[in-house]
C-alpha cells in the first residue's frame, strides 16, 4: 500500500485549498461593496471585513486538521466559534502526489509554525488596486520558512469578463515552486520594487544610493516577491521597520525554493519560531539573483538607522 504523504505535504496541500477559499471570501466581500474598514493604528494601517473573515477561515480550517500546529495570524481577533461556512476541508491532490524532501519527512505537528497574512496589501484593496492583494500562508520549521502559499485573488482581473480570476503559487524548499513561470529580470538592469504607501526619507535615500534604472512602487510583500520571481524587478528593497513575519514567511519560502534570497537590510536571515518578535525591524532586501550586488551597496548610514 502507498505510504501516507508526509505531514508537511499534507499541510501545504490543505493550505492551498484554504488559500483558494480565502480568495473567494476576499472577492465576495469586495463584490458586496461593504468592506467594513477600521483603522488599527492610523490611516495607513487598516483592517477590513475581509482581513477578519479570511483570517478566521484560514486559522480555523488549518487548526481543525492540524490541531498541534502553532498558527500566528496578523489580526488580533476574538476567539469566537467560527461558522461552518468559513471552514475549508479540502486539499490539493497534485501537491500530495509530490515527494516530500527527505529532510522534512519526520516533522511532527508541534514543530510547525504557520504565519498567516489574511490580506496582504489591505490599503491597496480598499483603493481598488486589486492586483496588489495577496493571501499569505507561510510554514516554518526550526525557525526557518520552509514552505509557503501565495494566492492572488485578483490575478487576471484586467483580462476581461471571461477571464478566470485568481491563482495560487506554492513552494517547498528542496522541491521547488509552482503555479507561475519563473523569469529572471533583464540582465544588467537594476529595477527596484519597493513600498507604495509606507515611504520615508530613509526608504528613498537607500534606493537612490543603489542607482536603479527604475523603481516600481507597489503594495504588499507577497506582490513584491512575485515581481522578483516573474522577472519584473531585480531587487526588493525596504529600508524601514514596517514589515512583519507574516508578510515575509510565505514569500521567503517561495523565493528560496527557486534559489533567491531575502534578508534584513544587514544581511541577517529572518527567524520564524513561535517566540520570535513579529516585527522585521531592520527592513527587507530580497533578490532572485545577484543578491550580493545589492547587499554590498546598502549605505552604512541606512544600516545604522535600522536596528535588528
Amino acid at each position: 500500500s502507498m505510504a501516507s504523504p508526509a505531514l508537511l505535504m499534507r499541510v501545504v496541500a490543505s493550505a492551498y485549498s484554504v488559500a483558494e477559499k480565502a480568495a473567494t471570501i476576499v472577492r465576495n466581500i469586495m463584490a458586496a461593496g461593504d468592506l467594513g474598514i477600521v483603522e488599527k493604528t492610523g490611516a495607513n494601517d487598516l483592517q477590513t471585513k475581509a482581513d477578519r473573515l479570511v483570517q478566521m477561515s484560514i486559522c480555523a480550517s488549518l487548526a481543525r486538521k492540524f490541531p498541534k500546529v502553532t498558527i500566528i495570524g496578523e489580526e488580533e481577533l476574538p476567539t469566537d466559534e467560527v461558522t461552518e461556512e468559513l471552514i475549508e476541508d479540502g486539499h490539493c491532490e497534485e501537491i500530495l502526489k509530490k515527494t516530500c524532501p527527505s529532510q522534512y519527512t519526520g516533522i511532527k505537528e508541534e514543530e510547525l509554525v504557520i504565519w498567516v497574512d489574511p490580506l496582504d496589501g489591505t490599503k491597496e484593496y480598499t483603493e481598488g488596486l486589486l492586483d496588489h492583494v495577496t493571501v499569505l500562508i507561510g510554514i516554518a520549521y526550526g525557525g526557518k520558512a520552509i514552505a509557503g502559499v501565495i494566492n492572488q485573488p485578483y490575478y487576471n482581473y484586467e483580462a476581461g469578463a471571461d477571464a478566470v480570476l485568481g491563482r495560487t503559487i506554492w513552494g517547498v524548499l528542496g522541491l521547488g515552486a509552482f503555479g507561475f513561470q519563473l523569469t529572471e529580470a533583464p540582465a544588467g538592469k537594476h529595477i527596484i520594487v519597493t513600498t507604495r504607501s509606507h515611504s520615508s526619507t530613509l526608504v528613498n535615500d537607500c534606493i537612490s544610493a543603489l542607482k536603479p534604472d527604475s523603481v516600481i512602487r507597489v503594495g504588499g510583500a507577497g506582490n513584491k516577491i512575485i515581481q522578483l520571481i516573474e522577472g519584473k524587478a531585480s531587487a526588493y528593497v525596504f529600508a524601514s521597520p514596517g514589515c512583519k513575519k507574516w508578510d515575509t514567511c510565505a514569500p521567503e519560502a517561495i523565493l528560496h525554493a527557486v534559489g533567491g534570497k531575502i534578508t534584513d537590510i544587514h544581511g541577517n536571515s529572518f527567524q520564524y519560531n513561535k517566540e520570535v518578535k513579529h516585527m522585521n525591524s531592520a527592513g527587507v532586501l530580497a533578490t532572485l539573483r545577484n543578491y550580493d550586488y545589492y547587499a554590498s551597496r546598502i549605505p552604512n548610514t541606512v544600516k545604522q538607522s535600522l536596528v535588528p
